[in-house]
């Protein structure tokens, strides 16, 4: 890749870095009502979300509609925007495989996060593939993957984190 295309900043610093005037509640037009589940909606910070992920533990996982109904919670919001969240959790796990390329032994377990249907993120380093043989060594099964369906963590239900897991 040319050096046009690199970004100037690290994954670490876009994680530590965050945008002026986050986290923040924003209220909304009535339309959020139904969009967002409310019009009292977090916009939070990468660090937020990272902070979420990183109390999840060994053979435990987590969706991102949970990390943003955790956030929405912990700011007495009706909801977390989903766009930044997502955006979020992919700069936390990008941070991560940047901490352990420089030899940090404890990083953000970001594989652990799945999408609400128990389906693995393509846009986590490594893709799907990277995803899948992290969460094997952890003990859980992953089905599908096959034409356009998106491989799943087999009854993923059963590990998702609850409320006591986070704190």
């Amino acid at each position: 890749m040319s050096d046009k295309f690199k970004s100037r900043k690290s994954w670490r610093e876009k994680l530590e870095n965050h945008p002026p005037g986050l986290p923040k509640v924003v209220s909304g037009p009535e339309t959020w009502e139904k969009r967002f589940g409310g019009r009292r909606v977090l916009v939070p910070t990468p660090l937020l979300v990272d902070g979420v992920i990183r109390k999840v533990g060994k053979r435990k996982l987590i969706t991102v509609n949970q990390i943003r109904e955790r956030l929405a919670g912990d700011f007495e919001a009706d909801s977390t925007c989903p766009l930044t969240t997502g955006i979020f959790v992919r700069i936390a796990a990008e941070a991560a495989e940047e901490d352990r390329e420089a030899g940090k032994k404890r990083v953000t377990p970001y594989w652990r996060v799945l999408k609400g249907d128990g389906s693995l993120n393509p846009k986590f380093p490594g893709g799907f593939e990277a995803q899948a043989a992290r969460l094997k060594e952890e003990g859980h099964k992953i089905t599908g993957g096959k034409g356009k369906k998106p491989p799943k963590v087999l009854n993923f239900e059963k590990v998702l984190v609850r409320g006591d897991d986070l704190r």
